[in-house]
């Protein structure tokens, strides 16, 4: 593993798959022409809007959705996170699925979101993605690359679950995905913060794909898809407008923190 550049892209979904996937081909050839190797979309990246909708949509969302990021990690010659889209299941409901794809269209790993977001915002929304969303049953296995190193996935509200990411950093992870559609409400206090929480304990880089802006309805997100090194330093924002974070991951950079603070080497319980 050598030194590469990897992109968190930072979009504004809407209830239209075709406008919201030529944004993110806009934002992955952006990405690209800077040099990106590795490539992060946010959660809901190719649909974002009511769940009736969504489920009424599902099976036409997940097979544009993964025939897009097969035919661009192709034709771009760089490994794609689809950061979370719906994959139709047997019980009515959907898998929020989080899709990895290698530079030559094949996929390398499949993440089912484990934690769902079924919370009462105190600013007067409420969520219930089980409503409509089926939970994943099992923790995600790192997907090992020669080029770009140990890669684990999750998928937004599972940020708030550090077991997840501890049982990664054991499986020998070195970067860690969190593509997102973090509220403004709950962002603004929490997002930035659990990140540098789950890159500092871990001794992980921590790539964070965002969803930004008025999505839909009354459904507003916070944005600041951000790249993190495992010291906690914030190498990369992307704000509140759509657009791309990028940052060097440096495996000299996990050595150099790891030797400072050998805190995986203490681990009692995991």
């Amino acid at each position: 593993m050598k030194s590469y550049l990897a992109a968190a892209i930072q979009m504004t979904s809407v209830p239209d798959v075709q406008k919201n996937l030529a944004q993110a081909e806009e934002f992955i050839d952006l990405a690209v022409n800077q040099g990106a190797q590795l490539v992060g979309l946010p959660e809901n990246f190719a649909f974002m809007g009511e769940e009736d909708e969504k489920l009424a949509q599902a099976n036409s969302i997940a097979q544009v959705t993964e025939k897009f990021l097969k035919t661009m990690a192709q034709r771009y010659q760089v490994t794609i996170l689809g950061g979370g889209f719906p994959v139709p299941t047997d019980s009515g409901k959907v898998y929020n699925t989080a899709l990895l794809v290698d530079s030559g269209g094949q996929e390398l790993s499949r993440y089912r979101k484990v934690h769902l977001f079924d919370v009462n915002v105190p600013d007067g929304n409420t969520y219930r993605e089980s409503s409509t969303v089926m939970a994943g049953t099992e923790l995600p296995e790192i997907c090992g690359t020669e080029k770009l190193g140990n890669i684990g996935l999750s998928v937004c509200y599972d940020v708030r679950f550090p077991e997840l990411y501890r049982d990664l950093s054991r499986q020998g992870a070195h970067v860690l995905f969190v593509p997102a559609a973090f509220t403004a409400f709950t962002g603004k206090d929490h997002w930035q913060v659990l990140l540098q929480a789950r890159a500092i304990e871990n001794t992980c880089y921590v790539i964070a794909p965002a969803q930004t802006g008025i999505n839909y309805a009354r459904r507003q997100t916070h944005g600041h898809a951000m790249i993190i090194d495992p010291w906690g330093v914030i190498l990369a924002d992307a704000g509140e407008k759509p657009g791309v974070a990028i940052a060097e991951i440096n495996p000299g950079r996990i050595e150099q923190v790891r030797r400072q603070m050998p805190s995986l080497q203490h681990r009692v319980f995991i």
